[in-house]
């Protein structure tokens, strides 16, 4: 009876060992596939254009030799907005799937929450009555997502922050900013609304070198910190008695994960406009690729990368016209949303 009792125990712990390297795989290769996909979309950013340079020449340039041409055509105008795209995508995505997961429910993302139109309200108020450009309009937009993130923490906090409320708050915020964008532009001249139509579609043509070392800097303090709150965050999704119990506070992890992820949203939007169903996308994409198999702060970051950099591609060059990225993936991200509502109401589940 005992040596049965041992081997039963043996095999329940080779199992466990088995499903614990089988997730671990699954996970780096996921992540590996990804990050090739994401690499080979950059290098395509770089290469193909209205003029094609080889592959030579872009490597050539991004070790710093002087290509005639191509150090301006790659170097200034297809590098910074490559890796401005690049960046951009990797935040949304973490930020998306950091609300996503912390409120436990795939509408927390920040755009849906009206973050992202938070962003963009603040922008084109500055760019409409006060005449800002720049930089300037980029820190404004900046503070409009905190701001609009603030308000939507303290009007849905009743002794704690529920994920359902949260997302009622923020979508009736978000409708209230719509109202200040649309107010403001029946207000503006023809100039100003052209200057104001970035930061309502989300665009990276305004990528330029100079407003790289901000972005790269916010993002080098932001993604490890989402990083060193990933294990709080799996925590809290048992709950916050359970997480309390587990010696996490949860209130205080919350407020952290929020900081973090209206920060990443924030720094984002400042550079390249509200890019529309990134941050809610990201999230759930990597979930079904994962299956289950850890953390998904890092998936998600790297499908919103693929899926701003593919978005910003296709954009410029599978349409006889060019778009913005943010109407891409704007196009993209609707039907996704349709079709998790008819899921949802097909099996009698929750989203």
């Amino acid at each position: 009876m005992t040596a049965t009792a041992s081997t039963l125990r043996t095999d329940l712990a080779s199992r466990i060992s088995a499903g614990r390297r089988g997730r671990r795989r699954r996970w780096f290769a996921v992540c590996g596939v990804l990050a090739v996909v994401v690499l080979a979309l950059a290098l395509l950013g770089l290469v193909y254009g209205r003029t094609v340079y080889p592959l030579s020449d872009v490597f050539a340039v991004l070790t710093g030799q002087e290509v005639p041409g191509a150090s301006f055509t790659v170097g200034r105008l297809r590098l910074p907005r490559v890796l401005t795209g690049l960046l951009v995508g990797f935040g949304f995505g973490t930020a998306g799937v950091i609300f996503q997961t912390m409120l436990r429910n795939v509408l927390a993302s920040p755009d849906i929450l009206g973050i992202s139109t938070g962003a963009s309200a603040a922008a084109v108020v500055a760019i409409t009555f006060f005449g800002l450009r720049g930089g300037a309009v980029s820190l404004i937009a900046l503070l409009g997502a905190l701001g609009v993130a603030l308000a939507i923490y303290g009007l849905s906090w009743r002794g704690g922050v529920a994920g359902a409320r949260l997302v009622l708050v923020g979508i009736g915020i978000g409708a209230m900013m719509q109202s200040i964008v649309a107010y403001s532009l029946t207000q503006a001249q023809i100039t100003e609304a052209a200057e104001a139509l970035r930061w309502l579609t989300g665009s990276l043509n305004g990528a330029f070198a100079d407003g790289l070392p901000v972005l790269a800097a916010a993002m080098a303090v932001l993604v490890p910190a989402a990083y060193l709150l990933d294990r709080r965050l799996t925590i809290l999704q048992l709950g916050d008695d359970t997480a309390n119990a587990l010696g996490v506070d949860a209130d205080r992890t919350r407020l952290w994960l929020l900081l973090v992820a209206v920060t990443l949203v924030a720094v984002g939007t400042a550079a390249a406009g509200p890019i529309a169903f990134v941050a809610f996308l990201s999230g759930p994409i990597a979930a079904r690729l994962m299956r289950g198999s850890g953390s998904l702060l890092l998936p998600a970051g790297l499908v919103g990368a693929v899926v701003v950099l593919a978005s910003d591609f296709a954009g410029q060059y599978l349409f006889d016209l060019r778009f913005p990225v943010g109407v891409v993936t704007g196009a993209v991200g609707a039907p996704y949303l349709l079709w998790l509502l008819a899921r949802s109401n097909r099996t009698g589940g929750t989203l």
